[in-house]
C-alpha cells in the first residue's frame, strides 16, 4: 500500500532554513507525481511544490518561488523541500501527497476528489 511519511519540520527564526523529507513506499517516483501542500490554522490548504515522474518538472507556488526548491533522490525513492529565508507567513502543516498519475496536473484533480493518500504532516513554525 502507499505510504508517505513526512519529517524535518521545528521550529526556526525568520531568515532561516529548514530541509523536509517525505518517505514514499508502495510506489515509485518514476510512476506517480509527488506535491507539497501546507495548511495554517485558520486557512485553506494550498500547494506548495510538486514534481512530476513523467518529465521532472517541478511547479511551485508564487509564494516560495526563489526560496523554496523541491527535488527527489529516485534512488531512495525520497522527496525533500528545501526551504531556505522562511517567513511568519510559511508557518503550517506541512503533507506530501500522491496519487497514482504520473503528471502534477493529474494528481493534484485527483486528490481534489479525495483520491490518492496524504502523509500525516509535519509542523514547521517560523517565529523569532
Amino acid at each position: 500500500q502507499v505510504q508517505l511519511v513526512e519529517s524535518g519540520g521545528g521550529l526556526v527564526q525568520p531568515g532561516g532554513s529548514l530541509r523536509l523529507s517525505c518517505a514514499a513506499s508502495g510506489f515509485t517516483l518514476d510512476d506517480y507525481a509527488v506535491g507539497w501542500f501546507r495548511q495554517a490554522p485558520g486557512k485553506e490548504r494550498e500547494g506548495v511544490s510538486c514534481i512530476s515522474s513523467d518529465d521532472g518538472s517541478i511547479y511551485y507556488a508564487n509564494s516560495v518561488k526563489g526560496r523554496f526548491t523541491m527535488s527527489a533522490d529516485n534512488a531512495k525513492n525520497t522527496v525533500y523541500l528545501q526551504m531556505n529565508n522562511l517567513k511568519h507567513e510559511d508557518t503550517a502543516v506541512y503533507y506530501c501527497a500522491t496519487a497514482p498519475l504520473p503528471t502534477c496536473e493529474e494528481v493534484v484533480a485527483a486528490l481534489a476528489q479525495g483520491r490518492g493518500s496524504w502523509g500525516q504532516g509535519t509542523q514547521v513554525s517560523v517565529s523569532s
